[in-house]
């Protein structure tokens, strides 16, 4: 197809795109305002029970206030609980471990190097985003506690103020919630499945004009080309936060990602002088009506279903697009052949669905979970050493930074080190200082800095709702700007703490950058091209799936693997997001691969998915037993369709490997041996027909998507 890349911007229209950017990521959208609006009135309260109360350690109450789930009430019941729980944990951690090493100055650097390790070791090893912050910051705030020269009581009962100023962020934001909870009629499953339904209303307006042959409204060209900018991370985000049942997540995953294909097709469409013959036109209406069908039905909580494609006419000069929209369109429904009514899937977990984890399966396995571990430490380390080196401890602030950014350091790229620096001179420099110097020494009540308090943490809080791909600059605005006025009880007279901090947290991102992106960095592209490689193989060993005979075992694999896959898949698409904003000689090539893995990447979820489905035949759970004969055929077209994804790994890495030519024969064999079957057995056959008219058809498409992206390859 003409590639997306049309719709990208180059250095030269740069700063007219980022305008336009900014202008998409910052508008409203279901749900933003009344999030915002709770999350402001949450850190304002703890603002003023800590500063009437005199309370320390309010800076981390107010960022913790933040990043609390608020999707969904349960979700943020859960959010509040598991905070509590590893709050606890942390400071048991500290405490005991403190015990053992606080006088022995050898050992006592030791623990703190362990300490690193553990905190960016569980950043990327568990699966729970609340749960790592919370272990993570309590490491980042206690542990230089224990560097001051006061008695050991002093240090005790400060890290246990550290436990209350999370107990009481967690009781305040909870109340909130509760509050607020009988106005919301919606949650993740309404907001996620509107945002997809504005996407494809949008393409089936824009295919509704060239039906019937009128010139496309303005403001509708202009929405599809905004869709197309801001892209599905903001939804993608929306739904790993979800408290929706695994397979869900998988199917709604790749509807996301397939509807996103739709809008950036639709995107080019707008740019071109489209007037097809008028058979063409029927086309066309048909294509509009199926994506309207599946809007209403994903909305209704139906599986999706569309009429079969319309009898191709006389071609015009487009016909690449609409033919790419039909097979997106056809890959939607895919996504859920199969299955039964999707009801069964919100919001709790369906039989056979994985359970829910803390830590991910592979935590002890997985070595890029170890080498994020010692970046970090390395990272914090260096900080750490270096402040005490100078005894410039007022910079300490760089080690908290060195946690927090962290978190969106995964698939790292220039994009989130301009967020971060970006976002911290904003909120340390701008509304920090800014404010100390011209507007607190004119207040005179905490009312007064109450009203200030809560514009820039809407501010803060507004950016923080964005997509991911801007959302980070919130939270770091937010963060420097807290640490700045949330460390004492009264205004400072004195810029000299407000530099400190500030410099703190530049030097943090600073060492954040030169480990990170310097030391152990590969540009976006490519790791958006691993990425993409592993997933491929990743599927292709899930085909293969199970090779232990013990069923305990071949599930937790087949989980296993699952969460890798799902992993691959969103850290494609967060790559890709960094390599819009990576510039250099080989831009226009990177930009083109981007948009060549981007075409595939939704077929090769659909395959994953129905892989999912044949898996449970060849485990035979109850209900997708099949009969030896095809069970055996199954195992050798499962092969073969292995073998096909392992060549098409081998030539995207640059690999030379042929083209796998088998698998079709493994289908043509599978069918033959269900027909066999049905000859030498026809009163078994005839109560097993529909069950084994599912599985073909399921090995069919499998067949067919494999064919397609090996062409493409």
């Amino acid at each position: 197809m003409a590639a997306a890349a049309k719709t990208i911007p180059d250095s030269r229209n740069f700063l007219s795109w980022f305008g336009q950017f900014l202008k998409d990521e910052l508008a409203p959208y279901p749900g933003r305002t009344a999030l915002v609006v709770r999350m402001v009135l949450a850190a304002t309260i703890v603002m003023i029970i800590f500063m009437t109360f005199h309370l320390s350690f309010a800076f981390q109450a107010a960022i913790f206030v933040l990043i609390i789930s608020r999707e969904s009430v349960q979700a943020t019941i859960r959010s509040s609980a598991t905070m509590l729980v590893f709050t606890a944990l942390g400071v048991g951690y500290i405490l005991a471990s403190a015990w053992f090493v606080i006088s022995f100055p050898m050992a006592h650097l030791l623990w703190v190097m362990t300490s690193f390790f553990l905190a960016f070791f569980a950043l990327s090893a568990m699966t729970d985003y609340t749960a790592a912050v919370i272990f993570a910051v309590m490491i980042a705030v206690a542990v230089p506690l224990w560097d001051r020269f006061v008695s050991a009581e002093t240090n005790v009962e400060d890290t246990l103020r550290l436990a209350l100023s999370t107990l009481v962020a967690v009781l305040v934001t909870s109340a909130i919630e509760l509050l607020f909870a009988h106005r919301r009629t919606g949650g993740h499953s309404e907001d996620v499945l509107l945002l997809i339904a504005e996407r494809l209303s949008a393409v089936e307006n824009l295919l509704a004009r060239f039906a019937e042959n009128h010139p496309v409204d303005p403001a509708v060209e202009e929405n599809v080309r905004r869709l197309a900018m801001v892209g599905t991370s903001l939804v993608r985000r929306i739904l790993q936060r979800s408290n929706f049942a695994p397979r869900y997540k998988e199917q709604v995953g790749a509807i996301i990602a397939l509807t996103g294909r739709l809008v950036d097709i639709a995107a080019n469409l707008t740019r071109l002088e489209i007037t097809p013959p008028e058979e063409d036109r029927i086309r066309i209406e048909h294509l509009s009506k199926n994506i309207a069908g599946i809007r209403t039905e994903l909305l209704a909580g139906k599986i999706p279903q569309v009429r079969e494609p319309a009898p191709a006419m006389n071609p015009w000069h487009d016909e690449a697009l609409l033919s790419e929209m039909e097979h997106t369109v056809s890959l939607m429904v895919d996504v859920f052949l199969g299955s039964g009514p999707l009801s069964i899937y919100l919001p709790a977990a369906s039989p056979g669905d994985p359970p829910y984890r803390i830590f991910a399966r592979d935590a002890l396995r997985n070595s890029e979970h170890l080498k994020f571990g010692l970046k970090g430490c390395l990272t914090a380390g260096l900080c750490y050493v270096i402040y005490n080196a100078i005894d410039w401890t007022g910079i300490s602030t760089a080690v908290t930074t060195c946690l927090l950014t962290a978190l969106s350091t995964v698939g790292s790229s220039r994009q989130k080190q301009v967020l971060r620096f970006a976002g911290a001179a904003v909120g340390g420099f701008i509304f920090g200082m800014g404010s100390q110097i011209f507007i607190l020494p004119y207040i005179e009540s905490i009312g007064g800095f109450t009203i200030l308090f809560a514009l820039v943490t809407a501010i803060g809080c507004w950016f923080m709702t964005s997509s991911p791909r801007l959302s980070y600059f919130g939270v770091q605005l937010a963060f420097a700007y807290y640490l700045i006025n949330l460390q004492e009880f009264a205004i400072q007279t004195s810029l000299s703490i407000a530099r400190d901090r500030v410099v703190g947290i530049l030097f943090g991102l600073l060492m954040m950058w030169f480990v990170f992106d310097q030391v152990w960095s590969s540009p976006a592209v490519m790791q958006m091209r691993k990425t993409f490689i592993s997933s491929l193989r990743l599927v292709a060993q899930f085909a293969r799936e199970p090779v232990s005979a013990d069923l305990e075992v071949a599930i937790e694999c087949s989980f296993s693997l699952r969460d890798n896959i799902n992993k691959g898949f969103d850290g494609v698409r967060a790559s890709a997001d960094g390599v819009l904003l990576e510039f250099g000689p080989s831009r226009q090539q990177d930009l083109a691969f981007r948009s060549r893995i981007l075409r595939w990447q939704p077929q090769l979820r659909s395959l994953f998915l129905i892989r999912t489905h044949l898996w449970r035949y060849r485990v035979q759970l109850p209900g997708f037993t099949l009969p030896a004969p095809v069970l055996s055929a199954q195992q050798e077209f499962d092969h073969q369709s292995a073998i096909t994804l392992d060549y098409i790994a081998d030539r995207v890495e640059g690999k030379p490997s042929v083209q796998a030519s088998r698998s079709h024969r493994s289908f043509e064999q599978l069918d033959r041996a269900i027909a066999t079957f049905a000859r030498e057995h026809p009163q078994q056959a005839f109560a097993l027909a529909p069950h084994l008219q599912t599985f073909l058809a399921l090995c069919q498409r499998t067949e067919n998507l494999e064919t397609s992206l090996d062409q493409a390859f």
